[in-house]
Order: C-alpha cells, then sequence, then structure tokens
C-alpha cells in the first residue's frame, strides 16, 4: 500500500475519532476541551490503529481520559465503520502523547532565559557590564 494513501487514512481516522468524542463521550465529568487526538498509526492490515492522545493538565486528568476513551472504544469504532466505510474497522489502542507538554516546557525555559541573556538588555553597544 502507497504511503499516501496511510497518511490520508491515518488522518481521516483521526478527525473521525475527534468530531464522534463529542457526540459518543457525553455525560461525563471531564471537559473535552482539554484533549487533542495528535496522531493516529494505523497498521498496513487495517486491522490496529495506535492513537496519540494529549491532555492539558495533570496526570490525574490524563489517567482519566485515556480511561474513558478505552471505555468508550468500541462506540468510536463503531463511529469510524459507519462513516468511514472501510473494509476492516482498526481496533483503537489509545496512548498519552506528551510531546505537547514537553514543547510548552522548552517554551517555558527559553522565555526565561530572554532576561538571562547578557547583552541583550540594550546596554552601550550591546557589550556586558
Amino acid at each position: 500500500m502507497s504511503n499516501d494513501r496511510m497518511v490520508r487514512v491515518n488522518e481521516l481516522v483521526r478527525r473521525e475519532i475527534g468530531t464522534a468524542l463529542y457526540r459518543v463521550v457525553t455525560g461525563e465529568q471531564i471537559d473535552l476541551s482539554v484533549v487533542t487526538i495528535t496522531r493516529v498509526i494505523t497498521s498496513p492490515t487495517f486491522r490496529d490503529a495506535r492513537v496519540s492522545v494529549s491532555v492539558r493538565g495533570d496526570d490525574a486528568l490524563r489517567e482519566r481520559v485515556l480511561k474513558l476513551l478505552r471505555r468508550h472504544r468500541g462506540e468510536l469504532q463503531e463511529t469510524i465503520a459507519k462513516n468511514l466505510g472501510f473494509k476492516y474497522t482498526p481496533k483503537l489502542h489509545f496512548e498519552a502523547d506528551l510531546s505537547i507538554e514537553k514543547g510548552d516546557h522548552i517554551l517555558d525555559i527559553l522565555h526565561g532565559m530572554d532576561g538571562d541573556v547578557p547583552g541583550a538588555g540594550g546596554g552601550e553597544g550591546g557589550e556586558p557590564a
């Protein structure tokens, strides 16, 4: 199967899960605005798909969201099957994606360094005192 087709399939599944979350996961005490489906990697056989999920918040919230997604996995798979019409519907495997949090942490470090750079304060000729 061509790589371009797998990229398109992964993106379709990612978008479908993202929109289906608001229809399937209702009545729960979790604000879904903190949840982002960042990536889907579907196996070449379409039998399995790893779904990377980013959750803004602490570790406890992340675990609650992952449990919730795993509990509603069947309903999400049914929605994918109905809306995308694949021959095989992949079994979804949810995993935490920490890349956004790591990026935010690096940006915080860089932001904190802005005031610590010698010569960046606009002194005479940019020379440190």
